[in-house]
């Protein structure tokens, strides 16, 4: 998206802000994130709404229920690691799967898995610090 930030530049130049100035630099920034991130979004939500369209949260409940106690924390935690989702994303599968009636238990090792620990923290933990303390 480096073409967005040099029209963002052109267009802010031609309207007499110096874009190497501090003031410049910060509105072209702020102007260029905000689309960028609201572009991200909208991606990540039409993606996460098809996804969902193809796993309801009826299905996780009948994966997720064939497990029961620890066992079932522990898949929801593993699941929750490695859905490369955020919190803007996790929120509405943990709603979707105590509306399917999972246990309270299982749901929350999701909901705090999920944006907490992703695969790249993952893949950095492991580079920096070595597999074991990593896992």
């Amino acid at each position: 998206m480096k073409w967005l930030n040099t029209l963002l530049g052109d267009v802010l130049s031609a309207m007499g802000l110096d874009i190497n100035s501090q003031l410049g630099g910060s509105v072209q920034f702020f102007i260029y994130d905000v689309i960028k991130i609201t572009v991200l979004l909208c991606l990540l939500i039409f993606f996460i709404s098809y996804i969902q369209s193809y796993f309801p949260p009826e299905r996780s409940k009948k994966i997720l229920g064939k497990f029961h106690g620890i066992k079932a924390n522990i898949l929801s935690a593993l699941l929750g690691t490695v859905t490369p989702f955020c919190s803007c994303s996790s929120i509405p599968l943990f709603i979707g799967f105590t509306s399917a009636g999972l246990p309270l238990g299982v749901t929350f090792s999701f909901l705090i898995s999920s944006p907490m620990v992703d695969l790249g923290s993952l893949v950095l933990l492991m580079s920096i610090f070595g597999v074991k303390i990593a896992i």
